[in-house]
This record gives structure tokens, sequence and C-alpha cells, in this order.
């Protein structure tokens, strides 16, 4: 046990085990932006490489440039099937003697299994070290400084707030959502997370739940594997290219589509962040079905795309992630059925959510290369 599931008013997430809020969710995301609360995370992955090899290693595999990542600093990758789809999202730290990889939940152990299996003869140890380490998140400010000064084993800076050498952003604008992003993840000693709790429960800082967490990351744009991929995701839909992927290094699994979608193509499907009327005040589930607006209750009309996840925002409102068609106009008006997810066994349909889209990801995304056209006789 961490501590923080006993803690007043805590509400578990019962198949994760943390808390989804402890009674006061947008007090909790109000105190967790402004750097005065922390997030138990004990439910994700932490999988330790060890060796002389480890980050070339690594940098084989996956979408950013690890090869001369110095000690402290963070960044993420992505590990690509061979059509470019995501697999992973991993969250990396080097320490000098050893990588640190964060990874969602129910990632880390067919993580580890799959980098034990690449290993061959090269001189590196992986071990998914779940049961030994656990993370806890905070924003810069107090809480930051508080969990800092406990001695984590491991700190990752989320390098969200802007774009990372070799990466390219999609976004249009100056101002990027996620421009003030200074989300830290700590990594800890499990026996040393109830110490953790105690202190929240003595005053010192306050604990937000996953509900609180989610709301910024929406707001800030922020994909996450766990929330927002499927089965068919691309990072160039996500907007993912500012942080995790390097256009120009060396040859990885998948690096053919993302060369191909960045430069001549476009991705299939765009990231939008929806504004929802919250005149009833309901928010979509996730995988809940989105509609040109007028056509909801059309049993005929094509859906257009689908959200990822809704939040109530302490400022904005009601606000969620959905990945559209690229087709979809960007100033259309959309409509969301909330409990439609097109599994029948999900959801029950209920009222229908005017949207207004934020675009994220434009549908001129991409084609990035021009490339001369043959005049023909």
């Amino acid at each position: 046990m961490t501590g923080f599931s006993e803690l007043p008013g805590a509400v578990l997430v019962p198949e994760l085990g943390v808390a989804a809020h402890y009674g006061e969710p947008l007090a909790e995301q109000r105190a967790l932006d402004e750097g005065a609360a922390i997030v138990d995370l004990s439910h994700r992955g932490v999988v330790i490489v060890e060796g002389q090899d480890r980050l070339s290693w690594l940098h084989s595999m996956t979408s950013q440039q690890l090869t001369g990542l110095r000690p402290g600093e963070s960044t993420e990758t992505l590990l690509l099937d061979p059509n470019g789809r995501i697999e992973r999202a991993i969250r990396i730290v080097d320490d000098g003697e050893r990588a640190w990889l964060l990874v969602d939940e129910g990632s880390a152990e067919p993580l580890t299994d799959f980098l034990t299996r690449m290993r061959f003869a090269l001189r590196v140890s992986v071990r998914n070290a779940s049961d030994e380490f656990a993370a806890v998140l905070a924003f810069a400010g107090p809480a930051a400084e508080l969990l800092r000064a406990a001695g984590p084993a491991a700190e990752w800076r989320d390098p969200w707030a802007g774009v990372l050498p070799g990466g390219v952003q999609y976004a249009r604008g100056e101002a990027h959502a996620g421009a003030e992003w200074t989300a830290s993840q700590f990594v800890f000693a499990r026996e040393a997370l109830p110490g953790l709790a105690a202190r929240v429960g003595a005053g010192e800082v306050r604990a937000a739940g996953l509900l609180a967490l989610d709301a910024l990351e929406v707001r800030a744009w922020r994909p996450t594997q766990h929330a927002d991929v499927d089965e068919r995701s691309i990072p160039h839909e996500f907007d993912w290219l500012r942080t995790s992927v390097h256009l120009t290094k060396g040859c990885y699994r998948g690096q053919e589509t993302i060369a191909k979608v960045h430069n001549l193509g476009h991705p299939p499907r765009r990231l939008v962040l929806l504004h929802l009327d919250g005149s009833r005040g309901e928010l979509p589930v996730p995988g809940a079905i989105v509609h040109l607006s007028g056509t909801a209750a059309d049993s005929d009309a094509r859906p257009v795309g689908r959200v990822t996840r809704a939040a109530l925002h302490h400022e904005w409102g009601g606000i969620a992630l959905a990945l559209l068609k690229r087709s979809v106009p960007e100033d259309a008006e959309l409509e969301v059925r909330g409990g439609e997810t097109g599994d029948d066994a999900k959801a029950e349909v209920t009222e229908t959510i005017a949207a207004a889209q934020e675009v994220i990801v434009p549908a001129d995304a991409g084609a990035a290369r021009e490339i001369p056209r043959l005049k023909r006789l």
C-alpha cells in the first residue's frame, strides 16, 4: 500500500488502485495547476535498463535521439510497430548508470519482454522494477520542491512545453496550449510512498487525483498512451512529433511511415480539443462517437471521429480531446452522443452534446516536401 488510498476522502479507481479524487476534484485541480499538489502514479510502470550500451541500444529501436543523452536530461520516445503505429510511449531519463523508463499502466511487462528479446550480444540488462519503484507527479512549485528534497531515485521532467531538437510542431501559431507545461515525475522506492502520504496528511502538501491531472492534460493538448492511443494511432495524429520523434536520426522500426506521412502525405486523423456545451452538465465517455452538427440523430449518418477523453476543467468547463477524420472541415460544428461508443455493451446512448473545435493538428499537416512533378508530353 502507498498510503495515498487511505487519505481522507479518497475515491479510488477500482481497476487501478489509485485515487480518482479526494473529495474535491476542482479544488485539487487548481492546487495541482499552481504547483501545490502531488498525484500518486503508483499504478504505472518503471523499467530499468543498465549496461554500457543502453542508450545506443534504445536509440536504435525507438523514435527519439537518445545517444548523447546527458545524466539527468529527460526526453520521451516511442516504440513503433513496423507500420509506424504506436506500441509504447516511453518517458526516459538517464542518471549516468541506468536509464529509467516510465510507462503507462499495463506497459511495463510487455516492454520488458520485448527489450529482453532484443538484447542479443549487447552489454545491457533489463528489468521490470514496478514492484520496487513508483512515480509521483507535481508541477513546478512548492510541491515539486518538496518531492525533490525527499531524495527521489530519478526525476523525469516532461518536455511537452517546447519542440525538441529534430522534432516539428503541426499546431499553428506561436501560442501553444502546453507552452507553460511544467509537470515532473519523481521516482521513489515504494517503501517511501507512505511517508509522502503522511506529509499530505500533515498538511505540508495537497494530494490530487487522476481527474485533476486528466483535465490539465486535456487543456494542454498533452497526449498519453493509456487514454488517447488506439491500435491505429501514429504520432502525427497527436502532434507528438514535437517531443517524441527525431526526424533526422538513423533507422528504427516504423521510421518509413514517420517519414512518408510527414514528408509526402497527411495523417488520416487529427486531434482536436472540443469545447463542450455544459448546459446539461454532462461529459461524454471515452470512445463517445462524434458527428457533424445536426446528424447525430440520423441513424444513417456516418460518425466523423471519437472522443479519447473528456474532463471538467476548473477554468474552461467541459472539454475533451477527440480524433477526427482529416476530411472534417476545421470550422465544422460538431456534436457528441454522451454515452455512445459504437459498442452497445459499453454504454447507453444519452443526451447529445454540442461541441466546437479548437484545432490542434491541422487538416493540411504533413506534406512537408514539395516533390517536383514531371512534365508530361
